[in-house]
């Protein structure tokens, strides 16, 4: 069954039986010189940057697996409280932190 991960502290009709604790995951993501290129041009006219758009699409599913792992790890049901975290760690580079608690349903 596929791991429950909501952005409330509750599941309907479902009964937390344990907090198991903080579960989290992240990654680093940089763009590269074509990305940057690409961004520039788009940034110039205006509008969405899809090149990075895409990008952190890409880097949230990755730290949402990393935090289910995590999870999954402690035999958890759910996670609750879902919440995501973004940080420019150096130029064109960012971090993306998913982190929610870990518990079993009764």
């Amino acid at each position: 069954m596929a791991m429950i991960q909501t952005t409330t502290d509750f599941i309907p009709n479902k009964k937390i039986t344990q907090i198991l604790g903080v579960v989290r995951g992240n990654t680093i993501r940089s763009r590269g010189v074509g990305g940057h290129f690409v961004a520039g041009i788009q940034g110039i006219f205006g509008g969405e940057i899809s090149a990075y758009v895409t990008s952190l699409n890409e880097a949230r599913e990755e730290a949402i697996q990393r935090m289910v792992q995590e999870a999954e790890k402690l035999n958890a049901d759910a996670i609750l409280n879902v919440r995501f975290v973004t940080s420019e760690v150096m130029p064109y580079a960012a971090e993306i932190l998913a982190y929610g608690t870990a518990v079993k349903l009764g």
